[in-house]
């Protein structure tokens, strides 16, 4: 019996996908349930199982974009398991060497005409600041024509010895086809200004200090930045509900919870999955979620549903040394808050200049539904509780606040 596999459907708005690799080789055997494929979708990259055991043909080649529910290879399922292993192939016979016969070159003979150029070549090598002697022209006796002119390329310089020019072409996966268009939409679709802020690291920094083992050991994971940004958010987030809303149409939807969007770097390119309810969680639980979500898309392990939604993102370029940025809205979003570097810089701290970790903030947003007054006031919130978390993230208790 032959099965036909067609492409699985992988999310609601998803409706083709591109074979970025065959796990397997045409003919081959395979059990059911094995891997046989990963596709790339416009949201993640998924393994495609094997349905039933058999001799597999494949339909489709790499690089191919393919419709969700159409045939990408078919299993025969009733061919017996090869025992043990396949026979070698002969080796490909070497066929001899042919006698290298000497080429004789033909000397080109030059003329009064070789390398002259018609007046409409010269204006365009003029234009391009190249002279006639650069060229060589294919016209008759080595006349320079104006399509020789059009396809000459200035030069880029004299090349030092043993240097390189050459280059190199790639197709971009549908994942990072689909980043740069929604990086473009938002670019275009919204109104986005960004506004930037300070935060004074130093109480983050002592309390990880003299906290962080203790909290590790019974936790089992790292008392990070993250927890206290996202807890800082909820609290900023509550305060001024119009950054935690979005445009549809001709109405604006605000939410009564937050699920924040961490942007994470992964193998096939920026992913962002979601913490659902955030406002829910302890500090441990936003740290044991963000472990799980950037485990799980560093090991292209994450699911659509994992990336869908968010009502809030938060960026951190810190990690790759960004002292700066004006982070991209990730739609439908209407904000998201960029993290950098944290950097010791002299402050003025009770009218004296002190050395302090200091990291800067940026917040970009959708002018259309947040106006200077909440975007502004939304980082200020976000700096306070940066600054004082003992007071505005655990009600001064820390150690109920960590669970400890």
């Amino acid at each position: 019996m032959i099965l036909e596999m067609k492409v699985p459907s992988p999310g609601e708005s998803i409706t083709e996908v591109e074979i970025a690799e065959w796990l397997v080789e045409d003919g081959d055997y395979v059990e059911k349930d094995q891997a046989i494929a990963e596709v790339d979708s416009d949201k993640a990259t998924l393994e495609l199982p094997a349905e039933a055991s058999g001799t597999i043909t494949l339909k489709a080649e790499v690089g191919d974009a393919v419709e969700v529910g159409a045939i990408v290879c078919l299993i025969d399922t009733s061919a017996a398991k090869p025992e043990g292993s396949s026979s070698k192939s002969a080796e490909p016979k070497v066929a001899p060497a042919e006698k290298a016969t000497p080429k004789v070159e033909s000397k080109e003979e030059q003329t009064y005409a070789t390398g002259s150029a018609s007046p409409a070549a010269k204006k365009i090598l003029a234009e391009k600041n190249m002279d006639t002697t650069t060229i060589k022209g294919t016209g008759r006796d080595g006349r320079i024509t104006k399509e020789d002119a059009v396809k000459a390329v200035p030069s880029m310089g004299t090349m030092p010895p043993g240097g390189k020019r050459g280059e190199t072409r790639s197709k971009l996966s549908m994942l990072r086809r689909k980043v740069a268009e929604r990086l473009v939409a938002a670019k275009n679709e919204t109104a986005m200004l960004t506004t930037f802020n300070e935060v004074d690291m130093s109480p983050i920094f002592e309390l990880r200090t003299k906290y962080k083992e203790d909290f590790k050991e019974k936790h089992g994971v790292s008392l990070g930045f993250m927890s206290f940004f996202t807890k800082a958010v909820v609290r900023a987030l509550d305060m001024f509900p119009s950054v935690n809303s979005m445009i549809d149409g001709k109405e604006m939807i605000s939410y009564d919870f937050a699920d924040i969007s961490i942007a994470v770097s992964g193998p096939k390119g920026l992913m962002v999955p979601v913490i659902r309810n955030a406002e829910k969680l302890t500090f441990k639980g936003v740290e044991a979620e963000v472990k799980r979500l950037a485990i799980r898309a560093r090991e292209g392990e994450i699911t659509i549903d994992e990336m869908t939604g968010g009502t809030f993102t938060i960026t951190n370029g810190g990690v790759f040394g960004s002292m700066l940025s004006t982070p991209i809205i990730n739609p439908p979003q209407s904000a998201i808050l960029g993290m950098h570097n944290i950097v010791e810089r002299p402050i003025v701290r009770n009218g004296e200049i002190v050395i302090a970790p200091i990291m800067y903030v940026a917040l970009s947003y959708d002018h259309r539904i947040i106006d200077g007054k909440e975007s502004v006031g939304f980082l200020v919130a976000v700096k306070e509780a940066l600054e004082s978390p003992e007071e505005l993230l655990m009600d001064n208790d820390v150690k109920k606040a960590l669970e400890m």
